[in-house]
């Protein structure tokens, strides 16, 4: 898959796709169906994105909500056919384009789209005063078509949105966000020096940053975690650890049947269960004991879960 961060001065090879447009935070099950049907419309299939994401532009220091920031996104993206990602840089340069705008030097000189695939809602331009009506009408006034996907299924229950996973995530239920999202939720990160109290109480941590990701419940998660291209089973606890007195969030991972220097390494780990709450206790002894407890726990729970998510 080709990259690119503009969208003036392409190469050829870079225009003329079929492109689906949208934030595909968490690239969930509705927003692969609109992919792979805009793949049909086409022999190059092509996403538009925007980053940083418009809500962070224009909303600075709110709190954290991706699912799937660039780099995780971008993985996706791919592994679900994308041919070209063209993630385009939201400043205010891009901000102050009208609707009218945005289609003539965006998607008509800049890509020179065959075909464009947004959901029922998109909305764009400057104030958000561009719809789907008057993108279809601008289109085929350049001589290419316009196709809404509906993302949403009968009844409320059915409809997949990525608020809808965020919720999932936020309430302990990485299960749920999986079955909507068509994948296991997962972070990815380089691995940190802490202060390596686990390996003093036999179970050594990787410590990731959750920077640029949504937080989700704090506690104890049974994990899948890829290093260097292998899988590993493990347990993590998301929180701030009050046995230590700690204040800052951090994921701590330990990896079952493991053996090496995880220092620096980038890694990906799949939240697949909640375990429980954080919790804190009296000393090291009992916080040992209920490690040992909740990897029990997590191995007994992988060994019984499909790599796959669960079906919707």
């Amino acid at each position: 898959m080709q990259i690119f961060r503009h969208f003036d001065h392409l190469p050829g090879a870079a225009r003329g796709a079929a492109v689906a447009i949208g934030n595909f935070d968490g690239v969930h099950r509705g927003h692969q169906s609109l992919i792979a049907h805009t793949k049909t419309l086409a022999p190059k299939l092509g996403v538009l994105v925007f980053e940083p994401h418009p809500q962070e532009f224009f909303k600075p220091g709110a709190e954290r909500f991706r699912l799937t920031p660039f780099r995780a996104k971008a993985r996706l993206l791919e592994r679900f056919g994308a041919d070209v990602l063209y993630a385009l840089h939201f400043d205010a340069g891009l901000a102050a384009l009208t609707a009218d705008e945005f289609i003539a030097k965006v998607l008509v000189a800049g890509l020179g789209a065959k075909h464009i695939v947004v959901g029922e809602d998109f909305q764009f331009g400057k104030g958000r005063t561009g719809n789907v009506e008057l993108l279809k009408r601008r289109c085929a006034e350049a001589g290419f078509g316009v196709s809404t996907f509906d993302l949403v299924g009968a009844g409320p229950q059915a409809k997949i949105s990525s608020t809808r996973i965020r919720e999932a995530l936020r309430a302990g239920e990485p299960q749920e966000a999986a079955r909507l999202l068509g994948h296991w939720w997962t972070v990815e990160g380089r691995v940190e020096a802490g202060d390596k109290r686990g390996r003093t109480i036999g179970f050594p941590t990787a410590n990731v940053s959750l920077e640029g990701y949504l937080e989700p419940a704090l506690g104890v998660y049974a994990v899948r975690v890829e290093v260097a291209g292998k899988t590993y089973d493990g347990v993590a606890n998301f929180g701030r650890r009050p046995t230590f007195d700690k204040k800052d969030v951090l994921l701590e991972v330990h990896l079952f049947d493991f053996a090496g220097d995880l220092y620096g390494q980038q890694i990906v780990v799949a939240f697949i269960a909640h375990l429980r709450p954080e919790q804190k206790f009296a000393g090291l002894d009992a916080l040992k004991a209920q490690i040992a407890e909740d990897a029990r726990k997590a191995r007994a729970l992988l060994v019984a879960t499909s790599a796959d998510p669960p079906p919707l």
